[in-house]
C-alpha cells in the first residue's frame, strides 16, 4: 500500500506533494525531488540533495560535501546536531543518521506531535561519520532499503580483514585489486576502516579522490591515498589496491590497468544472485544502510506508534510492524536504493 497526501493522519505535520515530503506549517520540504523555496536535507547523496532550491538547511558537518555537490555559493543554513530551529509553525532539529559524513535525521514538532524522518541511516559502527542517535517520536518515517531478514551485516572489522587478504593474494599473483564502491560515503568508510589496519597507500579514481579530500578536510582519518596515474603502463599497477566507482566496471579505463580482479563493496553482496549479476570476482558485504535487525530495533527504541516506510521492501517491513501492533504504511517516494550506493 502506498500513502498519498490524502492518507496522512490528521495530526501529522507532513504531506506529500509533487515536490516531495512537505511540512505545510513551515512551507518547507525534506529532501525535495525538485527545486522549492526551502529545503531541509538529510545528506549529500544526489538523490536527496538536488539543485534548484532557494534555501537549504542541513547539518553543519555536511557543508563541504553539499557545496561540492550543489555549488560553492548555494544558500546553505547550517545547524549543529540537536540544535532547534523554527520555520513558521514547526520546530526542527537535526540528529546523526550514521549514513555518511554529515547525514541527519530530521525531527519535526508541530502542535506537540513529533515526527522523525530518518533519511538513509545505519546503526553499524563507522569511523568516517557521526554515529546514529535514537530520537524519540510519535511518527517515524524510515527507509526500508534492506527490509528482508536475509540482510544482516557482518562485523566491519572482519570484512576489512577480508579485503586486506584479497589485496595481498592479488599482489602475490601480480594483479591489481579494483574495489568498486560508491564515491561518496562508501569509499571513505572503506578507506577509514583500512586505516585502522594498514598504512599502505590506496590509489583512487578521480571521482573518488575529490570527495575523499572533503572528508580529510573534515578531520576523518583514513589510509594514505594517491590519485591513479592518468595513463599507467600496462602492468604498472600490479599489486595496488584501486578504489573506484561501480560505473567504471568494463570501461576502457579499467582495461588499461592490465591484470586485475574486481570486487564490489555493498550490502547487496549478501545475496549470491546479485553478486553473479554484477560479474565481479569478489563481493564484500559492507553497507551504509540499516540491516533488518537494525530497522526493527530502531522502530522499537524510538517509541513510535505510527511508522511510514519508504523505498526498498516496504511491504515486508509494514507487514511485520502491523503484526507487532503498530500502525504502519508504505510511503511512496522518489528515492531509490541503487546497488552501487547501498
Amino acid at each position: 500500500m502506498t500513502l498519498d497526501s490524502d492518507a496522512v493522519a490528521a495530526n501529522e505535520p507532513l504531506t506529500l506533494t509533487p515536490q516531495g515530503l512537505h511540512v505545510p506549517s513551515a512551507n518547507a520540504w525534506i529532501d525535495p525531488w525538485r527545486g522549492v523555496s526551502t529545503a531541509i536535507l538529510t545528506h549529500a547523496h544526489a538523490d536527496h540533495a538536488r539543485p534548484g532550491s532557494g534555501v537549504y538547511h542541513a547539518a553543519r558537518t555536511s557543508e563541504g560535501l553539499l557545496r561540492s555537490r550543489l555549488g560553492a555559493d548555494v544558500d546553505l543554513r547550517l545547524h549543529a546536531y540537536g540544535e532547534p530551529f523554527t520555520l513558521g509553525g514547526a520546530t526542527f532539529s537535526l540528529h546523526p543518521a550514521g549514513h555518511v559524513l554529515g547525514s541527519a535525521q530530521v525531527r519535526v514538532e508541530v502542535d506537540g506531535h513529533v515526527t522523525v524522518v530518518t533519511g538513509d541511516f545505519k546503526r553499524a559502527p563507522d569511523p568516517s561519520c557521526e554515529p546514529f542517535e535514537v530520537v524519540p517520536c510519535d511518527t517515524l518515517v524510515t527507509e526500508a532499503t534492506f527490509a528482508l531478514p536475509v540482510y544482516r551485516w557482518p562485523d566491519p572489522r572482519e570484512v576489512t580483514a577480508d579485503i586486506l587478504r584479497w589485496w595481498d593474494a592479488n599482489a602475490a599473483a601480480g594483479r591489481a585489486s579494483v574495489l568498486l564502491c560508491y564515491s561518496l560515503g562508501k569509499a571513505q568508510r572503506v578507506l577509514a576502516e583500512l586505516g585502522r589496519h594498514t598504512d599502505r597507500t590506496v590509489l583512487l579514481h578521480p571521482a573518488t579522490d575529490a570527495l575523499t579530500d572533503v572528508y580529510r578536510a573534515a578531520g576523518i582519518a583514513m589510509v594514505p591515498t594517491a590519485p591513479i596515474p592518468d595513463a599507467p603502463k600496462r602492468g604498472a599497477l600490479a599489486g595496488e589496491l584501486i578504489v573506484a566507482p561501480p560505473g567504471i566496471d568494463g570501461s576502457k579505463w579499467l582495461k588499461r590497468i592490465g591484470s586485475y580482479q574486481t570486487a564490489f563493496a555493498s550490502g547487496w553482496m549478501r545475496v549470491r544472485g546479485i553478486r553473479r549479476r554484477r560479474s565481479v570476482d569478489r563481493g564484500f558485504v559492507i553497507s551504509d544502510h540499516a540491516d533488518w535487525p537494525a530497522l526493527l530495533r530502531t522502530v522499537e527504541e524510538c517509541g513510535a506508534t505510527r511508522v511510514l516506510a519508504t523505498h526498498g521492501r516496504t511491504d515486508v517491513l509494514v507487514r511485520v510492524l502491523r503484526e507487532r501492533g503498530l500502525d504502519a504504511e508504505a510511503l511512496e517516494t522518489a528515492f531509490g536504493a541503487e546497488e552501487g550506493r547501498a
